[in-house]
């Protein structure tokens, strides 16, 4: 193939990839207006190639409810991103995973406030369970460990 060729077809096929790569993933997360580790987490998501809208919100509870997240697993705050949930620190590799993937889930919950975990202070001390979110009523299932 003719040098020239070849670099018309590499410039064109990079003009209509490179925005498909370079766009960040949406998100929306809700959080408790006094929460400064849900913060940590937006920046940490920011740096990871997210673009994330970040609402204060007294009804977090209701929010990840009607989301589907039960009580006893709910993290720290609550995102919305490509039609799923995921609720508390999870890492960005698992958010990527689940969207990559595409489970016929709500979404995915790392539950509590595990130290170490993006956006919170502190050693990881364990591996961080991620769980699923089910959307048939069924009990969450283990995700991802990290």
């Amino acid at each position: 193939m003719n040098p020239s060729i070849r670099f018309a077809s590499l410039a064109a096929f990079m003009a209509f990839a490179a925005p498909a790569i370079a766009d960040p993933l949406q998100a929306t997360l809700y959080k408790n207006p006094q929460c400064g580790c849900c913060e940590g987490y937006a920046a940490y998501l920011r740096e990871n190639g997210f673009n994330v809208d970040v609402k204060p919100t007294n009804d977090l509870l209701e929010i990840s409810r009607k989301a589907g997240v039960p009580e006893n697993m709910q993290g720290c705050h609550t995102m919305f991103i490509d039609g799923y949930v995921v609720d508390g620190h999870v890492p960005a590799t698992i958010v990527r995973k689940l969207l990559k993937e595409r489970p016929p889930i709500a979404g995915i919950t790392l539950p509590g406030m595990p130290m170490g975990s993006p956006g919170m202070a502190g050693t990881k001390t364990e591996p961080f369970v991620i769980y699923t979110v089910p959307k048939d009523g069924k009990k969450p299932e283990v995700y991802a460990t990290e």
